[in-house]
């Protein structure tokens, strides 16, 4: 950084050259900062090189959009008890009660939820249940898929056909199938699998999902530097003879870091009551707190993770229907970076790669911002380990987990005025013998599909 202008301070410039000293400027510097000495801050790194988008409002609203082809899946929430499959030369309807954990944005719901809404007439669903072939139960009842067609939309459908789990059963049922039937049990799975019209049909009923709407916030970040007197200034110390100049260094940095702090550990709000009155202050979102209270979380043992424990995570993790990239940026603890790059028996690489029939393929590469990465490749999708140095104390077992495509740095820039992080210098008194500056930065983070990001915890 000794070549920006705007930091030289101290030194004799050239009248070509824009100094520190300019009295009360403002020097904006935000897409710098993240550069100074990137292996200490290497989340607000990524967010500033790969992520950065401004907003010109400090509270900003964004929308998440989870498509609706992902989700089209429900589960029974009232057994059908033995049910004719026929009566009357007709195949006998069935009523079904589907819910699902999602609402219809697509977030998860802690209560369950009617599935209705894309149950439209004329679509094609498989629900688990049990086949009967004389309807007396004498004899042996076959646990398998029904193939049916919703004939009311969200509540009745039609039996089509039935296979069995075990392979030995098909059945196509027709008005003749007056004494099998069919039972479905409490919580049986189903989802759509198409669609079915007849010939010179009229057009289908639609249905459509919604975008969830979510907000995040700015933070106004200051970091200020005692007055140094006029006499300080022009004043030669021991070790480094420009004091000024030296606590400015420190200042940036102490800055730059306060950023990575909060955009990992904030709790997001804004506003708060006082005993007189309400505030302006808010809060920016936090990565790790967020993604531990709405995204996902799993737990692994030092002694014996390996191989099959991460792939059973991953398989979950990479679910492609929760709209992930297939690439993560992870941040870890240093104790986690030791465990994964160790040696021998009851280490991460041994249970990995050399015991394990299938091996994870686990690289150390340079990383584009001048980090050293652990790039750990399962078969749903690549890791790219980073050491987080913030990840100590309460959280040295911590890794976040980060799909770099649903966050985005939000400095707030409008009406032609930014507040990504500038200087703001000479705020001191008119009539102060001395000096004063201070950096500001107003900025969030936002964090979209939360579910798309994890806390990995090793014990």
């Amino acid at each position: 950084m000794a070549n920006v202008t705007s930091i030289s301070t101290g030194a004799a410039l050239g009248a070509s050259r824009v100094s520190m000293d300019s009295n009360r400027r403002l020097f904006n510097f935000g897409d710098r900062v993240a550069e100074l000495a990137p292996q200490q801050s290497p989340f607000f790194v990524y967010l500033s090189k790969v992520a950065k988008k401004a907003t010109d409002d400090p509270v900003f609203k964004f929308l998440e959009q989870r498509h609706q082809w992902q989700r089209r899946n429900f589960h029974i929430a009232t057994a059908v008890t033995a049910n004719a499959v026929a009566a009357a030369s007709v195949v006998t309807p069935i009523t079904i009660d589907p819910k699902c954990y999602y609402n219809n944005d697509g977030t998860v719901s802690p209560t369950e939820v009617s599935a209705q809404g894309f149950l439209v007439k004329g679509a094609m669903v498989a629900i688990e249940c049990s086949w009967d072939a004389d309807g007396a139960g004498a004899g042996a009842a076959k646990d398998g898929i029904m193939n049916a067609k919703v004939t009311t939309a969200g509540t009745v459908v039609t039996p089509v056909s039935f296979y069995s789990n075990d392979g030995t059963t098909f059945e196509t049922f027709d008005d003749t199938d007056t004494t099998e039937t069919l039972a479905i049990a409490d919580n049986a799975k189903g989802q759509i699998i198409g669609s079915s019209y007849e010939e010179a049909s009229t057009s289908p009923d639609g249905w459509q999902d919604s975008l969830a709407d979510k907000e995040g916030y700015c933070q106004i970040f200051k970091t200020g530097m005692n007055i140094f007197s006029g006499t300080a200034m022009a004043t030669r110390y021991r070790g480094i003879a420009d004091e000024y100049k030296r606590v400015w260094q420190e200042k940036l940095m102490e800055h730059k870091m306060d950023l990575e702090q909060a955009f990992l550990f904030g709790m997001g709000s804004a506003g708060s009551k006082t005993a007189t009155a309400d505030t302006t202050t808010r809060y920016t979102h936090g990565i790790l707190p967020y993604t531990r209270q709405y995204g996902k979380v799993y737990n692994f043992s030092y002694s014996s993770s390996g191989y099959d424990a991460f792939l059973d995570a991953m398989e979950d993790f990479f679910a492609v229907e929760s709209g992930n990239s297939g690439n993560k940026l992870v941040l870890a603890s240093r104790k986690v970076i030791t465990y994964l790059n160790k040696l021998g028996a009851g280490s991460f690489m041994n249970n990995s790669v050399g015991s394990s029939q299938y091996s994870l393929d686990i690289n150390s590469i340079p990383g584009a911002f001048g980090h050293q990465v652990t790039m750990v490749n399962t078969i749903f999708g690549n890791l790219h380990f980073v050491a987080e140095p913030l990840l100590r104390g309460p959280w040295e077992d911590y890794c976040v987990c980060v799909d770099m495509k649903n966050v985005a740095y939000r400095p707030l820039s409008g009406n032609g005025i930014s507040r990504d992080t500038f200087i703001e210098t000479n705020v001191q008194a008119n009539d102060m013998d001395g000096r004063k500056d201070q950096i500001i930065t107003e900025a969030g983070l936002e964090i979209s599909l939360p579910e798309t990001h994890a806390i990995l915890k090793f014990s």
